[in-house]
């Protein structure tokens, strides 16, 4: 197999076969990058046998694969990460190189290592045709909303701060408060990461927002408040949350009018982040509750779909429906088709690297759950689905806090804070 020098560090492929990993090896690579999905044609070896080709040669091996159309920030950093694991020079490969070539140029211009218009000369000079990547960084140029998201691994979730560039106001999306279920530990990494990345661009945080009450991991917002000052907002429908779960926690002393929140927001309701208009689309299925912020050119869409190989959401909550979930994905879909699409987790299906952005055409005509099926046909998928998923490890956990604004509950004689688990509750 026939590699491209681009430098010192990487070089650029089209697909190798099972003896390319050794010759890859000889020429003094340490490691391989596979950015090709799997099925992508007849006869390719695919991830699996790219990474027992890979081990067999004493290689590193990352598989991080994308569409040259649905190139996002999150594939151009895990292509980074990789590059960086590898503790050596790395080929990487694609179907021709171009897509490798590409994630790599765009990771350039990003670090400001490259300016944007000598990407294609960039390309032209290795033999390559990077005119896609041209157009990625016109249209992020255009974008009207700066999105920064912040995995958290543990639960896989999504936490966002979205910003209008021009007057460097922000909000805050489903932040997580750090909890692990084994030892009772709190902690506020996670939100400290934000506030350090808010604090590194002289942001102002002017909401911070949930989209429904987790069943999954802790809401970092009422800390969050505390330390900025900005009000708290989530749906109108947490109401009717916190009666069903005050009922099931057997817990009279629970205010159930969602005033533990600054704002409810109901559907159609309208507020400002700087210069950005937001508008709130009401999204039940996954919840009672969910709702989906529409801000500027963005749409953080919660647990309503994930990425396009990771279908939906599950409906199985007390008070989730999948066919409310039906409804409220058409909704999210009749936004305008470049619509750039934020979701709540990723759980890295195949072990690809973490991805939370999608727009509505891809939605559209990639995801299993939602291309060609009609209501009944997502009804069915979807509930028999459900039926061979497990309950979050921290549901019983997590909704105590968070149908509270994500206040820990307070402390007894003693000092200490204590959950309260329902037994065969649910």
């Amino acid at each position: 197999m026939t590699s491209v020098r681009v430098n010192e560090l990487i070089s650029v492929a089209g697909q190798p076969d099972a003896a390319g990993f050794a010759a890859f090896a000889a020429d003094g690579f340490a490691g391989v990058i596979n950015a090709r999905p799997d099925g992508e044609e007849p006869g390719q070896p695919g991830d699996a046998a790219e990474k027992a080709s890979a081990a067999a040669a004493g290689l590193a091996y990352s598989f991080v694969p994308v569409k040259g159309a649905e190139i996002t920030e999150a594939d151009i950093r895990a292509f980074q990460r990789a590059m960086m694991q590898a503790k050596g020079p790395v080929v990487a490969h694609c179907k021709s190189g171009t897509r490798a070539l590409t994630l790599y140029a765009l990771g350039e211009v990003l670090d400001g290592r490259m300016q944007p218009g000598d990407v294609e000369a960039f390309g032209q000079n290795l033999g390559f045709d990077l005119a896609g990547a041209r157009r990625w960084l016109e249209k992020r140029a255009g974008q009207t909303a700066v999105v920064k998201a912040f995995f958290e691994p543990r639960t896989c979730s999504v936490q966002y701060v979205v910003s209008d560039p021009v007057t460097k106001r922000c909000a805050i999306i489903d932040p997580v408060l750090d909890f692990d279920e084994m030892s009772g530990a709190t902690g506020t990494t996670n939100a400290d990461a934000i506030l350090a990345h808010i604090d590194s661009e002289g942001l102002t945080v002017e909401w911070v927002l949930d989209t429904h009450p987790h069943a999954d991991h802790f809401s970092a917002a009422h800390y969050l408040k505390g330390k900025t000052g900005a009000p708290t907002a989530i749906g109108a429908h947490v109401t009717e949350v916190q009666l069903l779960w005050k009922e099931i926690y057997n817990w009279p002393a629970l205010e159930t009018d969602g005033s533990q929140w600054n704002r409810l927001f109901a559907e159609g309701d309208t507020f400002e982040i700087g210069g950005l208009e937001a508008r709130v689309m009401f999204s039940p299925g996954h919840t009672l509750a969910s709702v989906t912020y529409v801000i500027g050119d963005a749409a953080f869409v919660h647990d309503t779909v994930f990425t396009p190989d990771s279908g939906t959401a599950r409906t199985d909550f007390p008070g989730g429906s999948a066919s409310a979930l039906w409804h409220s994905i058409q909704a999210i879909l009749s936004l305008p088709e470049e619509t750039r699409l934020f979701s709540g987790h990723d759980y890295q299906p195949g072990g690809r690297h973490p991805r939370w952005e999608s727009t509505v055409t891809a939605q559209k005509t990639a995801n299993p759950h939602i291309s060609g099926i009609d209501e009944a046909g997502f009804v069915t998928l979807r509930q028999a689905r459900d039926r061979t998923l497990p309950k979050p490890k921290l549901m019983l956990h997590a909704l105590q806090v968070n149908i509270r604004g994500g206040r820990l509950p307070e402390p007894e004689e003693n000092g200490r804070r204590y959950l309260k688990i329902p037994l065969d509750a649910l």
